[in-house]
């Protein structure tokens, strides 16, 4: 008997139109429009006065927003992630959690588009250079989804395909995505996300050219291959091309499976990753910058962290990592005096900045480097340090002398940074920061 092959119910088409794309997210905003009329009449009919954050951020309302993105992927999702992890510390709870489902949340093709993609890029009969090929993928995310594949000569493949239409359509989907959030109205007053918005546009087009994430996989791949430590993935160049990423296939656990692991393993698996953070920028001057736990992996037969996905890697100058260095070493040696001129050179402040502001942001980095002068080895999962970051950073983004953002490269390291440290606080490790960083705590 023929055994019937399991639907894929979490597949959808892709919008590929700038006006069906554009349509979906008006449609969306219509509805979302009429649910909170709808609430708030009921809650009238209460005797209530309800407040239109309340009514915009219904269950019903933030399950309507995060399945249209998921169904749109590309920029829609992708906009989402950025605002949840760039702008995290000044934006309210209620909008970072509902940003925040959208980095796991996404959709695979159906079977169907999926083969006729393949045909474009590989032509007809492609099937004969495979053992075995499952249509169903074994990930699906924002830009595109992977599949586990094993090829004629048997070796084991990971197969990342773009989705149709994602590059045409990231420009009008930031827009679009950002008028939406704005909806909310609880972006704070004075905060501005342009300069995020057009990163976010740069950044999305870097993404969605695979051949040069093929690049900076080779790139990568060079400076780190003395590490012991670490594992990645080798270019199948052959099967690449500008929508399609062809590479080894490495096996490894989810990186946050670890918590079940001995606090030996935690502790060293995340001191393995703070030590590679410091090493990309201080001296591969070569950082991947997206934090998503989906691109760590453990390996647990060679004790090694697989290092996946280098779509959002980025080049750093000699002048900006000398900057970060000499801003954690002021932090070690509490001077604030050095934090200031180092923030200072990186960007982070400005000289016309009235003189209250440029010392808020002083100490908000000072405490940003709590892990590098505190008592070591630094207890991640009981510091109330993510918390106190957010206070602080709300306040200052409510003040209205500070209307500045600071460069792209400095967004997106920090970006990483953050990540790592929510990983650590995930596992529950304890890191000795400073014997990590001591390095390159030198005169």
């Amino acid at each position: 008997m023929q055994k019937k092959t399991q639907k894929n119910t979490n597949a959808a088409s892709v919008p590929k139109g700038r006006l069906s794309r554009f349509s979906k997210l008006g449609s969306l905003a219509g509805r979302v429009a009429g649910n909170v009329l709808a609430e708030g009449v009921s809650e009238l009919a209460k005797g209530n006065r309800p407040k239109i954050k309340d009514l915009l951020l219904t269950p019903s309302n933030a399950m309507r927003v995060t399945e249209q993105l998921a169904q749109m992927r590309g920029a829609a999702m992708k906009v989402g992630q950025m605002l949840s992890m760039d702008a995290g510390d000044m934006l309210p709870k209620e909008l970072t959690d509902l940003l925040a489902r959208l980095r796991s949340d996404a959709r695979s093709m159906p079977e169907k588009e999926l083969v006729g993609l393949l045909e474009t890029q590989w032509g007809q009969g492609w099937q004969k250079e495979f053992i075995q090929f499952p249509l169903q993928p074994i990930a699906a995310a924002s830009i595109g989804q992977v599949h586990k594949v094993i090829t004629k000569d048997l070796k084991r493949l990971a197969i990342k395909i773009q989705y149709p239409g994602i590059k045409q359509s990231i420009n009008s989907d930031v827009d679009n995505v950002a008028t939406l959030i704005k909806l909310t109205g609880l972006l704070p007053k004075g905060l501005d996300i342009k300069p995020l918005l057009e990163e976010a546009k740069k950044q999305l087009h870097d993404e969605a050219d695979y051949k040069l994430e093929g690049k900076y996989l080779d790139r990568y791949a060079a400076v780190i291959e003395n590490d012991d430590a670490f594992v990645m993935p080798v270019l199948d160049e052959e099967l690449s091309s500008d929508s399609i990423l062809a590479m080894s296939f490495v096996d490894g656990l989810p990186i946050e499976q670890l918590i079940n692991e001995s606090q030996e393993t935690r502790n060293r698996v995340v001191t393995q990753l703070m030590r590679l953070f410091f090493k990309e920028l201080f001296d591969f001057k070569l950082v991947q910058t997206d934090p998503n736990f989906g691109n760590f992996q453990y390996d647990q037969e060679s004790q090694k962290i697989v290092l996946l996905d280098f779509g959002a890697t980025r080049a750093y100058t000699s002048q900006m990592a000398e900057g970060y260095r000499q801003l954690m070493q002021g932090a070690c040696r509490h001077d604030k005096s050095q934090i200031r001129q180092a923030i200072l050179n990186i960007g982070l402040i400005r000289l016309d900045l009235p003189e209250n502001v440029q010392r808020n942001i002083t100490d908000l980095v000072y405490m940003a480097c709590e892990p590098l002068y505190v008592e070591s080895p630094y207890d991640f999962a009981s510091s109330d340090l993510s918390s106190r970051l957010q206070q602080h950073g709300m306040q200052l983004g409510l003040e209205r002398e500070y209307a500045h953002t600071p460069s792209a490269n400095a967004i997106f390291l920090h970006r990483k940074l953050g990540g790592l440290f929510l990983l650590a606080i995930k596992l529950k490790a304890k890191v000795d920061m400073q014997r990590l960083f001591s390095p390159y705590n030198k005169a």
